[in-house]
């Protein structure tokens, strides 16, 4: 059992403690979750894998994101902005991603909307709503599900006109884009950014 503070994972370096339930959690945890990611395809997947998880487990999503990329064309905006409704049917289809109707039309509408936006604008926009650093979390009961940032970051891409960004969702945005750093105190990857 575990008070939330970082543990000793397999190889005796101290982790988040979601992140050792898996191989595939600590290789993510490791390599990727909070380190900061730039550009606007990589920011729509994030925001688009972010939003098919709301309501289920990340390893969920993580386990299905090769599929969820070829399904969707690399997350290229402009590629995904032009799906079609055969596109939205294959979609629906594909037992590789999440099916779940409304998760892909906000994906679809999401990308029509970002590629009517400039080069950049989508992760300035991001980036703009990026905090001060805080201090870090010692336990997961530090790190808190919204935060008055990600509430204007909900609003502020809510206003623009994309769907599924809830304050939770952005928050888990900001964290995976490296917005905000919720390593533990203790974790290793927490100077790794």
């Amino acid at each position: 059992m575990t008070d939330g503070a970082a543990l000793a994972g397999p190889d005796g370096a101290r982790r988040c403690p979601w992140a050792l339930s898996t191989p595939d959690y600590v290789a993510y945890h490791d390599d990727e979750w909070g380190r900061p990611v730039h550009g606007d395809d990589a920011l729509f997947e994030r925001l688009s894998l972010e939003a098919f998880q709301s309501g289920l487990s990340w390893i969920t999503i993580l386990r299905r994101r090769p599929g969820f990329r070829a399904a969707f064309a690399g997350f290229g905006i402009e590629k995904v902005a032009a799906f079609t409704d055969e596109d939205r049917d294959r979609l629906l289809a594909d037992v590789g991603i999440i099916r779940n109707r409304a998760k892909i039309d906000a994906t679809l509408a999401n990308a029509r909307v970002l590629a009517d936006w400039t080069d950049g604008e989508l992760d300035e926009l991001i980036w703009s709503h990026a905090p001060e650093p805080g201090p870090a979390p010692k336990t997961l009961a530090d790190v808190p599900a919204i935060t008055p940032a990600s509430k204007a970051l909900s609003k502020a891409l809510k206003a623009r006109g994309l769907r599924f960004v809830g304050p939770t969702t952005a928050y888990a945005l900001m964290q995976a884009c490296g917005l905000v750093n919720d390593h533990l105190a203790d974790c290793a990857a927490r100077d790794r950014r």
